[in-house]
């Protein structure tokens, strides 16, 4: 009886005010009876005649009147920031070098918006010591595109009419001078709007070259080489046998995603074509390779033959200086001769000259045989 008396005593306090505010601490206590009392008097049953409903009813009211000034203020903040707006998100693009690139801009204005409408792209090149460029402005009705000189007749809009909401742009033949940040403003007062684009140009491999370093003999050591001339890294390597005939060796398996495969004692099982294709985010590039392991050739005779071959270009080296200088002294002898033939012919014909007498001293004549 005691304890059915106690229970009577607890008020059964229901928590109406939950159903018009949602979200209150309270409202999971709906329907259940709970015991009143303070904290020092924990457990004291409060007189059927005394209620808290007042103050329930006073937090219920607070409560309420925090969310009506929180949606008030929403619709505030919201009222506040309705006009222009750009919808296309902030991204980063990746092309390749010599092809070209879409920059979206699309926007939205709203009919507060009543002023001129201007459109603006700049460049922020990755270089931070260079300053923002204009690459392209729409102010007047009219599109100025001669602003930044390496862009020159490579960048347009790709909308006739702007004012229908897309200010995106072409850039075409990228190049890597063209990497950096572009930025799209719109302005139409009182609406301003701008949203940021990361462009990155890649190489893409080209000008791949398979080959072999070193002796394609049976019992030697070499490798096979896979090099492209150019290409932005990271760049992936794939080997491939083309040929059925013969499978890859298993010590091959672990570089065949290498630019270099390493050969170990050789054997003619490894003859075949062999492709290598080279990747990288914007492209690809493949060679291929054709390998003839052979047996090993007579070194002894080869280097013989070496030999000989030299001997023999030693002798005909020799004998050709041998008959220079020999035809060298028989004209110099020559030479010498022919001048003691002429100096001694002189003598002889100086010691033959006489006098003829003909008549007459004054018919004296000098002749000379």
């Amino acid at each position: 009886m005691a304890r059915a008396a106690g229970a009577s005593l607890l008020p059964e306090v229901t928590c109406f005010t939950c159903r018009a505010r949602a979200g209150w601490d309270r409202a999971a206590r709906c329907g259940r009876r709970q015991p009143v009392g303070s904290a020092r008097g924990a457990g004291r049953l409060r007189p059927r005649g005394e209620s808290r409903l007042p103050a329930v009813v006073s937090h219920g009211r607070a409560a309420t009147m925090a969310l009506l000034l929180r949606f008030a203020l929403l619709c505030a903040v919201a009222d506040f920031t309705r006009g222009l707006s750009i919808t296309t998100p902030e991204q980063m693009i990746e092309k390749a070098k010599g092809e070209t690139a879409y920059l979206p801009c699309k926007f939205t204005l709203s009919p507060e918006d009543q002023g001129p409408l201007d459109i603006e792209w700049l460049l922020s090149p990755a270089d931070n010591q260079k300053v923002d460029q204009v690459i392209i402005l729409y102010s007047g009705d009219k599109i100025y595109d001669d602003y930044y000189q390496d862009l020159k007749g490579r960048v347009h809009f790709t909308s006739n009419d702007l004012k229908s909401g897309d200010a995106s742009i072409n850039v075409t033949n990228l190049q890597l001078s063209d990497i950096g940040t572009y930025q799209c403003k719109v302005k139409k007062a009182p609406g301003v709007g701008n949203k940021k684009i990361q462009l990155t140009v890649l190489v893409k491999p080209s000008g791949t070259r398979c080959y072999v370093d070193g002796s394609e003999e049976i019992g030697n050591d070499f490798k096979l080489k896979c090099e492209p001339k150019e290409g932005s890294l990271p760049l992936r390597y794939e080997w491939q046998k083309l040929s059925d005939s013969q499978k890859l060796p298993t010590s091959w398996l672990p570089e065949m995603t290498s630019p270099v495969i390493s050969v170990k004692n050789a054997s003619a099982e490894y003859s075949g074509t062999y492709s290598c294709t080279v990747r990288n985010r914007v492209g690809s590039d493949q060679c291929l390779l054709r390998l003839d392991v052979v047996p090993p050739s007579n070194r002894a005779g080869t280097i013989a033959g070496a030999v000989i071959g030299t001997l023999l270009a030693l002798v005909l080296i020799a004998l050709i200086v041998f008959c220079c200088h020999k035809k060298r002294r028989e004209e110099k002898y020559e030479k010498e001769v022919h001048h003691d033939i002429s100096s001694s012919t002189l003598t002889r014909l100086m010691a033959l000259q006489w006098y003829k007498y003909e008549g007459p001293l004054k018919n004296l004549k000098y002749c000379t045989v």
